[in-house]
């Protein structure tokens, strides 16, 4: 379709190193049946073929960007917040994949929110290995489609001691509020979405959608430092710094619950994926 100067969302790829599974990413985002959108590639000077792969594709919504030199993780995310136009906003993981429906469905929560009431909305998502195949699925616990007080999701989170509302592909947020909101932290580095998520959620309510509309892929050469021990410590120390933010209600209960939480969960995790992704 004819692009204009402000689509309607951007969805933005960070790479680094992605050449083995951006093109899948790619043609998932091009895929959507919501079509007024941008695509942002920005490839954190790649030592491989990423870009020759972006190349291959001549869809005009694609936008492509390299950096002179490698930023980090943190940087990256946010020159992709800087450098979106749309007027919503989600960050999609070199990896992982949207399902055809995904925008379309997400937008059309925020375009009826007329109050602005909510921060974001997000959705379940099919865990995928290296080859796509589907592994589990995430789902917000006992949740059904509709609101979350900011608040009850905050502290959900904190007592489960683990992200509950998805990896960034799952998101989707105004890209107004995130730049009331600020940049990206990655001080405790593998809760930077979380973090962000929570940063949001100050502002207002989250909004659930059942559907599994995203895949967040896993695979033997990713995996262990996805789920490995730095994750539960890194939880860990993200748990006490929401505790000391007055801003953040939560109780001892909640604290002593999600520390004990965190530990359990790394060990689940990784029990779960050294049996998935060493099967035949």
């Amino acid at each position: 379709m004819p692009q204009t100067s402000t689509p309607l969302v951007s969805v933005c790829i960070p790479t680094y190193h992605g050449a083995e599974h951006i093109g899948a990413a790619i043609e998932s985002v091009l895929a959507q049946s919501l079509t007024d959108l941008e695509l942002l590639i920005i490839d954190d000077n790649s030592p491989d073929d990423t870009a020759s792969v972006v190349a291959c594709y001549q869809d005009p919504r694609i936008r492509f960007l390299r950096n002179p030199s490698n930023l980090g993780p943190e940087a990256n995310w946010n020159r992709c917040l800087t450098e979106s136009r749309g007027k919503y906003f989600k960050l999609l993981p070199q990896d992982d994949l949207l399902y055809p429906q995904c925008l379309e469905q997400q937008v059309a929560v925020l375009e009826q929110d007329d109050q602005q009431r909510f921060a974001l909305v997000f959705c379940a998502r099919t865990i995928i290995d290296a080859e796509g195949r589907a592994l589990t699925t995430r789902r917000y616990p006992g949740g059904s489609r509709g609101i979350i007080p900011g608040p009850t999701l905050i502290r959900r989170c904190v007592r489960y001691g683990t992200n509950l509302i998805g990896e960034p592909g799952s998101v989707l947020f105004r890209r107004e509020l995130a730049m009331k909101t600020g940049p990206f932290d990655g001080s405790i580095s593998y809760i930077i979405d979380l973090d962000y998520w929570f940063r949001l959620l100050l502002q207002g309510d989250g909004y659930y959608i059942p559907d599994t509309l995203t895949a967040f892929r896993v695979s033997p050469g990713s995996w262990s430092v996805a789920i490995g021990d730095r994750q539960s410590v890194d939880f860990r120390k993200f748990i006490t710094k929401v505790a000391r933010n007055p801003h953040y209600v939560t109780n001892y209960i909640d604290i002593i619950t999600g520390n004990i939480m965190a530990r359990f969960n790394n060990y689940l995790r990784i029990l779960f994926y050294r049996f998935m992704l060493n099967r035949g």
